[in-house]
């Protein structure tokens, strides 16, 4: 029972110059590069605006990871007294500045300017509390909170968010963006160009076998490549044990 954090920020998007921080929590496993993430739902969803009025987007995902890295100190703690030691909590940002800043793997020179608090979040990497990793921002669970989005948005990201019979497992990690830079071609997992997480079908099974249809993809957006394992429903899970055993 590992926590796993994703922090995002969005830039100046609020009334008088102010700009909105979000994270999402939940409790899962360690992620490995290359291989989906295991999802699990979220217990803490933090949403809100930086107090201060912030020079840039780096310094908006800075404040935004040193908001959610103080709610994740208390939630350490509390897993810890529970009877689950925690490794270094894993931290996903879609901000390379704000990363290298933090992991003090950049000059800060110019880094001066911003708020000096933020900085506290660099004091925790140093001491193993939380390892800091940038991700493509389309695999951002945080992203849903901090911006604005039209309703067939919210309808295709509803199963990562909510408890639902087609809510996936895992997370396929996307690719980066300069993989495809101007080049024409389709991304693989679901993605879809410049939108967060992939399209989810409406039905999912809990088998992979070819012979049950997949379901109907969500209108408007690009069919998935290929199965995405989803909670299983009752009856299709008596099925799925009695072929496990």
């Amino acid at each position: 029972m590992v926590l796993n954090i994703h922090s995002d920020a969005s830039y100046l998007t609020e009334p008088k110059s102010r700009s909105r921080a979000s994270g999402h929590f939940f409790l899962g496993w360690s992620p490995v590069d290359g291989e989906p993430i295991q999802l699990n739902g979220a217990f803490h969803t933090l949403c809100s605006i930086l107090r201060f009025v912030v020079s840039s987007a780096a310094e908006a995902e800075l404040g935004a990871l040193f908001l959610n890295c103080q709610e994740g100190m208390i939630f350490r703690l509390t897993l810890e007294d529970l009877g689950h030691p925690q490794p270094k909590t894993p931290v996903h940002c879609d901000n390379a500045t704000a990363i290298g800043i933090a992991n003090n793997t950049i000059k800060r020179q110019r880094s001066r300017a911003m708020e000096m608090r933020y900085f506290w979040v660099a004091d925790k990497v140093a001491q193993d509390r939380y390892q800091l990793v940038w991700h493509p921002g389309q695999e951002n669970l945080a992203d849903y909170q901090s911006k604005h989005h039209p309703g067939a948005h919210h309808t295709a990201v509803r199963p990562y968010y909510l408890h639902e019979e087609n809510s996936p497992l895992v997370l396929p990690r996307a690719i980066k963006p300069s993989t495809l830079k101007g080049c024409v071609g389709t991304l693989q997992d679901g993605y879809v160009r410049n939108v967060p997480l992939p399209r989810v079908p409406r039905e999912q099974r809990a088998s992979p076998e070819p012979t049950a249809p997949i379901g109907i993809p969500l209108p408007g957006y690009c069919k998935p490549s290929k199965w995405i394992p989803a909670w299983p429903s009752v009856g299709n899970a008596l099925r799925f044990s009695q072929r496990i055993l």
